[in-house]
């Protein structure tokens, strides 16, 4: 049977009002508890083997938690967590520490939110990233359109030996009429041409561009012809997609766009390419 692999999923216990700073009651349904119970039950009910767990928060406790569920649950089939990627002088420990620690599989840093624009590419980061790939420790990039795009092509041309996952498509611009979504294109063409560099079919629930195959069909497209699917992987970004409408009808768009090719190639979006970036990923459930 073809392994179904969540490369992509979240979760979060609001506790601490700044454990998760972006986590606002304003956001509505996202501002509660999503916990391994409540994601093992969603990923059960979609016939989908196991994820990996993605940090939500640039925090060591964000990391730790997560690290705790997975030695807990063993649908957690990996976990890409925060380090201070400022901080090479200690970066080297902690990766060590972590590699010991259960399936500790990757890094990253939520760029979007933070507020130096240049951060990928500060010299105390570029130090960080060495050491991720001296390590053979991926580095995942979220939402990199289109502030991040074109850095995270020169940030992959200056460490050829890292591997790079760029979230969510880097973020298209679905539905744009102003020519950003050929700016995109352009961008991540260029940025497809690295080998080192992977992305994740996650987090398209773009607001106002609506959500289903015609919708996403464009992004999808460019993304095949750039990437092929030996270099793309499934993302559910689950509990993000829980205000419109949650796991199932998010995957069933995924399934379609999918569903018309080769085995083969399914089999690596599903869960082949994750397995082939991810160092230490658990084997297959059941």
């Amino acid at each position: 049977m073809m392994e179904r692999l969540d490369a992509h999923l979240h979760l979060w216990q609001i506790g601490d009002p700044g454990a998760y700073p972006w986590l606002t009651p304003d956001l509505g349904e996202l501002y509660a508890d999503f916990t391994p119970s409540m994601a093992e039950a969603e990923l059960a009910d979609s016939a989908v083997d196991g994820a990996i767990l993605v940090q939500a928060a640039d925090t060591l406790a964000d990391t730790e938690f997560m690290l705790g569920v997975a030695a807990e649950y063993d649908w957690v089939l990996g976990v890409v967590g925060w380090v201070d990627l400022c901080a090479p002088q200690s970066l080297e420990d902690q990766l060590e520490s972590w590699r010991g620690s259960g399936p500790f599989c990757g890094v990253r840093h939520l760029v979007h939110d933070d507020p130096r624009a240049d951060f990928l590419e500060r010299p105390d980061v570029s130090a960080s990233l060495e050491l991720l790939a001296k390590h053979d420790i991926p580095l995942d990039i979220p939402d990199a359109f289109p502030r991040h795009l074109d850095q995270a092509l020169r940030v992959a041309a200056r460490h050829p030996d890292l591997r790079i996952v760029v979230d969510h498509l880097a973020k298209p611009p679905l539905g744009s009429s102003d020519g950003a979504f050929a700016a995109w294109r352009d961008s991540f063409t260029r940025l497809a041409q690295l080998p080192q560099v992977f992305t994740k079919l996650s987090g398209l629930r773009i607001p106002h561009a609506g959500y289903d195959v015609s919708k996403l069909r464009p992004a999808f497209d460019v993304a095949l012809e750039a990437f092929g699917p030996g270099r793309m992987m499934y993302g559910g970004d689950w509990p993000m997609t829980v205000p419109a409408g949650g796991y199932a009808p998010t995957l069933r768009v995924f399934e379609t766009l999918v569903g018309t090719l080769a085995v083969a190639e399914q089999e690596s979006l599903w869960a082949g390419t994750a397995r082939r970036v991810y160092p230490n990923l658990r084997s297959k459930i059941g």
